[in-house]
């Protein structure tokens, strides 16, 4: 009995257009894809509706690719705070990242014995991390050098090991080049590929207000946790003291995963009975700031042109309430974190 050798590749699968296409057309040459979709604890990823990427499970259900989860967790975080190739205009380590996910990568590759790795990145897209010699750079530190197939881009690059082995036909491959999509959505519809989501700018480190916030978090807070970091897209931010800060809701959805994200030891405070902000004071001596909290809380409610407005305050099952004056907006101004 004859047996033949599938070729294997894992890919980076974010669920965009770009990555789901350079995976179908490995698929079209007859080449076994295992994806790989990545989350980070920065909702950059297919949990968040403001991420760049997407659900990739009904593209990989359709074109025939299985979709393997790995979430970066402290791995990313660690990059955030100290890239060794620095940060984008905000917070975005993007050549770090794109390091880490191959790594990442190479170790499945490795693990369960494929030929090599497939991206969808395109020459000239991004101005950071998909220049020609920043691309050699994160290969070759991610431990792959002629490894890394990007099917878009590949005419326009150095040829890699699996073209060379002949495992991949490189006339099959593209030579897409810069920013716009109008090629690759040819060759989508050419595939049959109709859904997709549209461009993203790029993760919510590229964001100003968010890479603000976490640049804010992580002075004061070094070692942040799930909810710490995870409240950084929710409401308004108030920096009170160098160990405390308040979030305000800004309405009812995001007085629910406000809720959610409470700790123990927070002060979680509202109006009753009007429309009232859910607010968290959260941080070491937060006893010392209930009143400013308070009156934080009383201007973002529906009473906030009232001389007094009671609010109450709970915190470990305890409940307590505290009359004070709105906050005028000028002292608000001076604290908040945007």
């Amino acid at each position: 009995m004859i047996i033949l050798y599938m070729p294997n590749a894992i890919a980076l699968l974010s669920g965009g257009l770009d990555s789901t296409l350079s995976i179908i057309v490995l698929l079209r040459q007859g080449i076994d894809v295992t994806a790989l979709t990545f989350l980070t604890h920065f909702g950059c990823d297919i949990t968040d509706s403001s991420s760049c990427s997407k659900d990739p499970f009904p593209a990989a259900e359709r074109f025939g690719f299985k979709v393997k989860l790995s979430h970066l967790g402290e791995r990313f975080l660690a990059i955030v705070k100290n890239p060794k190739f620095g940060h984008g205009r905000n917070m975005n380590p993007c050549i770090d990242c794109r390091i880490l996910m191959l790594k990442e990568a190479k170790d499945l590759m490795d693990a369960v014995g494929a030929d090599f790795i497939i991206t969808g990145e395109v020459l000239g897209q991004r101005p950071m991390s998909q220049k020609k010699d920043t691309l050699a750079i994160i290969a070759r530190e991610a431990g792959l050098d002629g490894l890394v197939l990007r099917p878009l881009s590949a005419r326009l690059l150095p040829i890699t090991i699996p073209e060379e082995r002949g495992i991949v036909d490189r006339e099959r491959l593209y030579d897409f080049h810069g920013r716009s999509r109008k090629s690759q959505m040819a060759i989508a519809r050419e595939f049959g590929l109709t859904e997709y989501p549209a461009p993203a700018g790029g993760c919510l480190l590229t964001d100003p207000i968010y890479s603000r916030r976490l640049k804010d978090l992580l002075l004061y807070t070094p070692e942040p946790d799930f909810s710490d970091l995870n409240l950084l897209k929710v409401g308004r931010h108030f920096r009170i003291s160098d160990r405390c800060k308040v979030i305000v809701g800004r309405d009812k959805r995001e007085n629910g995963q406000i809720n959610g994200l409470l700790k123990t030891g927070d002060y979680l405070l509202e109006v009753k009975d009007t429309g009232s902000p859910l607010v968290i004071l959260r941080g070491e001596g937060a006893d010392g700031h209930i009143g400013l909290t308070a009156s934080i809380c009383a201007r973002y409610s529906d009473k906030k042109n009232e001389p007094q407005v009671e609010v109450t305050i709970s915190r470990n099952g305890s409940v307590i309430k505290e009359t004070v004056r709105p906050a005028h907006d000028d002292m608000l101004n001076k604290m908040r974190i945007n």
